[in-house]
């Protein structure tokens, strides 16, 4: 039983009084739940349809540590939250594992859809609406009302569009919930039946240790979730002087909660009813009304009572007063300078360093600080209600539903701003328009998308705003055709920034084209020393070592690329196509599968593997990878190649189809059209073939392969004029090759043969051996004319120098047999005519 000095009932002065109940918002918790949770769904149900945006991009899709086929290693722990290492100098020194885990387990168990990402952060919103809707009913307001309120103008507030409907604002929101979830399992670790006479015990410590570990949780999320340790002890301090202000001010509590009686007692003539003591009231004794106390513990009233408290009389021991706060002060400050200490030891014992142009406000805990916003405002509100009449309460009542309605009209709106990188950008630039950072941002964008013209104008308006932006000028440079210009950017921003690890690998490849190599090279090595994650650097620089057969000291920088860049496909791939250059296919077969194993989608180096496969006999293997490759990307130049195996195994059909869907994909592609046409020669159809092939041949008159098919397709269609007029048309193209040439002069000496000019021929192959000795086929012909002739010596001299060539041909084997016998048939017939 509560007894109170200011009872006021039908009888005495100090009549017993049950116990009201305690304020609600008469919705049942489950129905409030709903509302709540339909709420936060309707605000935030577009985003599911947006995509990576912004640094989404950087922190789940560019991040090894998140990519789809990427082990799950305990490096997660080591690096910051776009997959750097914690102690490097270019690291941003966020360090959020759990919620990187999070982004794993999304990709794990979905790929890398970004429906789920989203899905899974509405979510997240939904329970953060809900848990705070708990935490102000039982620890701020006691009011279930209020509490619905507050966690209702929290759900639908626009300025949380950020975090809900970005990807990356998972790590805000997720230690939004593991702050609260602290905070009441800190609440519920003390004793509240001692709250007002004197400070009280520690009642559960698995609770409070829970409540560390979920603060440590919070913090390894984002890290200002290692806040919630200093607001459980504030409200700890401030709660126990405010429940003790109030057992001073006349309300004396019983040491156990009162029995409700067997009947309730009537008052004025009307039954009253027991306290209510549901699902959101179970944890609470209840409470006589309390005028002058809205439950809000944090306040004036309750630092001025708290001063009091610990100046007072009666309380002149002070350690021996406050000894179990203390207690619960000292281990969580003990525990969070540990924890600090152990993140700046991951840190590298740096902090973050923040360029001019990035916004310190933007690593705020805004969605914390908003959770205190929304309870000081309906707290505000309350408070003013108590104050209006009937029409003044009813009018502020509409006025707050109205302006939950805007906040939830311009929360559906922002969400569109969300959807994808183009309208957040070009939103920024509406918002911001004197904002260097953000056209920066843009203008990268707009490149990314090939729209170079409108990115150069961001780049140069974010430079006209902010000419110190090194980065703004290197890329400047690569979007500039004039070499000189782009190379006046280049050195530009190299002296803002000496160590601009892109603007030095840029400035090197523009001197590398101009055949400047060894100043390139020193450009890429400076570029790789600053720079050592740029995997593109190391394949740049060896490439160009390469190319000055410098292979040792090209493949000693791409093995340092790949300990520096273990992660990098693209640098597998290269060093994979250097191998195979420099005669080791063998190695390179594991560094295309190690590029597909980190970029499952890497269609290039499946074709590498492909074409690897099939230069070392494996055709099958090799199909393989390339109808894998097209399952990635359905591109022409992947079908080339597999169009070629086709037609190289006499698959001729298949290899129409592909050649076929390949030109539909390219029409332009002139050795497609080349490759079709010659399939078609092959299998019959010349028609179609020499009309395809005159077509190419009138859009450009040099084609030296057009001209050797027509001569092939003349031939089968034994029109061997036209096929010579062919090839002497190639012949005056004056092709640069000499093997070319030979082979040229090999067809043409071929035609002449079938029209019976054999002396004409004879020079046409002895042409082709001048320029090529290893022609085989041409002196084997050359014997074949003279055999014909009758000048066995000098047929015989051909066939065996072709043999020497060639030495398992069955025909010339043939033909040397047949000329042994016309010889001895000969030298018989000579004996018999001198006898």
């Amino acid at each position: 039983m509560v007894v109170t000095g200011c009872a006021r009932g039908g009888g005495g002065g100090g009549g017993d009084r049950a116990p009201s109940r305690r304020r609600g918002c008469g919705l049942a918790p489950a129905g409030a739940a709903a509302l709540l949770a339909g709420a936060s769904c309707l605000c935030y149900g577009r985003s599911l349809r947006g995509e990576f945006v912004h640094d989404d991009v950087w922190a789940i899709v560019n991040n090894p540590d998140v990519r789809p086929g990427a082990p799950l290693r305990w490096g997660i722990f080591s690096n910051d939250f776009w997959g750097k290492g914690m102690a490097e100098n270019t690291s941003h020194k966020s360090y959020r594992p759990l919620c990187v885990l999070t982004f794993k387990l999304n990709t794990f168990l979905t790929g890398m859809n970004p429906f789920y990402f989203h899905a899974v952060n509405v979510v997240l919103h939904c329970l953060v609406t809900l848990v705070l809707m708990y935490t102000c009913d039982k620890t701020v307001f006691k009011n279930r009302g209020l509490a619905f309120v507050t966690a209702l103008l929290f759900a639908v507030h626009p300025i949380h569009t950020e975090a809900v409907a970005g990807i990356v604002g998972r790590a805000d929101v997720l230690a939004c919930l593991l702050f609260l979830l602290a905070f009441l399992s800190y609440n519920r670790s003390v004793d509240q039946c001692c709250a007002g006479e004197r400070v009280p015990p520690t009642a559960s410590p698995f609770f409070l240790l829970l409540s560390l570990f979920l603060g440590t949780c919070a913090m390894l999320v984002k890290e200002t979730g290692i806040t919630v340790f200093g607001v459980c002890l504030v409200y700890d301090l401030f709660s126990l002087s405010h429940n003790h202000d109030k057992s001073s001010n006349g309300v004396l509590s019983a040491t156990r909660s009162p029995q409700p009686p067997a009947h309730p007692p009537r008052e004025n003539g009307k039954p009253q009813r027991p306290p209510h003591r549901g699902a959101w009231g179970g944890c609470h004794a209840p409470s006589p009304p309390e005028p002058k106390s809205s439950g809000f513990p944090v306040s004036p009233g309750a630092v001025r009572s708290l001063m009091r408290y610990l100046t007072a009389s009666s309380n002149r021991n002070f350690l021996l007063t406050m000894r179990p706060f203390l207690k619960r002060a000292v281990l969580v400050i003990s525990y969070v300078v540990v924890v600090l200490y152990f993140r700046l030891w991951i840190m590298g014992g740096s902090m973050p360093l923040f360029s001019e142009q990035d916004n310190p406000a933007s690593f705020s805990p805004y969605i914390l600080t908003s959770m205190g916003y929304c309870i000081l405002v309906v707290h505000g509100l309350s408070k003013l209600c108590t104050w209006l009449n009937r029409c003044g309460a009813t009018a502020l009542s509409v006025s707050t539903v109205l302006l939950l309605l805007l906040f939830s009209w311009k929360t559906v709106k922002q969400n569109e701003i969300w959807l994808s990188r183009e309208s957040l950008f070009r939103s920024g630039v509406q918002t911001l328009p004197h904002n260097a950072k953000v056209h920066y941002n843009y203008a990268n964008f707009l490149k990314d998308q090939g729209r170079d013209r409108e990115a150069i104008y961001h780049y140069r308006t974010a430079l006209r705003l902010y000419p110190r932006h090194a980065s703004a000028l290197n890329n400047l440079g690569t979007l500039t055709r004039d070499t000189a210009e782009a190379k006046m950017y280049y050195e530009r921003a190299l002296q803002l920034n000496p160590q601009h690890n892109r603007a030095l690998f840029n400035l090197g490849n523009l001197l590398k084209s101009q055949e400047k190599r060894e100043e390139a090279i020193t450009l890429l090595k400076d570029s790789i020393k600053y720079g050592p994650e740029f995997a593109d650097a190391y394949s740049s620089l060896a490439s160009l070592l390469a190319e000055q057969e410098r292979f040792k000291e090209a493949e000693e920088i791409y093995q340092a690329g790949i300990k520096n860049c273990p992660d990098s496909s693209d640098l597998h791939n290269n060093y994979g196509v250097f191998l195979v250059d420099t005669g080791a296919p063998e190695k390179a077969v594991a560094h295309y599968q190690q590029a597909i194993r980190l970029s499952p989608s890497h269609h290039v180096a499946m074709v590498n593997l492909g074409r690897l496969c099939r230069s070392l006999g494996d055709n099958s293997e090799a199909e393989e990878w390339y109808k894998r490759a097209l399952q990635v990307a359905h591109r022409a130049e992947i079908l080339a190649p597999l169009g070629a195996l086709y037609y190289n195994t006499g698959r001729y059909e298949e290899a129409l189809r592909v050649y076929r869907e390949a030109t539909a994909l390219q029409p332009s592609q002139r050795e497609l059209r080349l490759a079709l046409a010659q399939v078609l020669a092959v299998m019959g159809q010349t028609k179609e073939a020499e009309k395809m092939t005159n077509h190419i041949v009138s859009e450009e008159t040099g084609c030296l392969e057009c001209y050797r098919l027509l001569s092939a397709i003349y031939s089968k269609q034994e029109l061997h004029e036209k096929a010579l007029d062919a090839i002497d048309k190639a012949l005056k193209l004056k092709p640069k090759d000499p093997k070319v040439i030979s082979e040229l002069f090999f067809t043409k000496g071929n035609q002449l043969r079938e029209q019976n000019f054999l002396d004409k021929a004879f020079e046409s192959y002895r042409a082709a051996v001048e320029l090529n000795p290893d022609q085989a086929q041409a002196w084997m012909n050359m014997g074949g004319i003279q055999h014909i002739k009758g000048n066995y010596v000098s047929a015989r001299a051909y066939y065996e120098t072709a043999l020497q060539l060639v030495p398992d041909s069955k025909l010339l084997q043939e033909n040397l047999a047949k000329l042994d016998r016309l010889e001895k048939r000969l030298q018989e017939v000579r004996e018999k005519d001198q006898t």
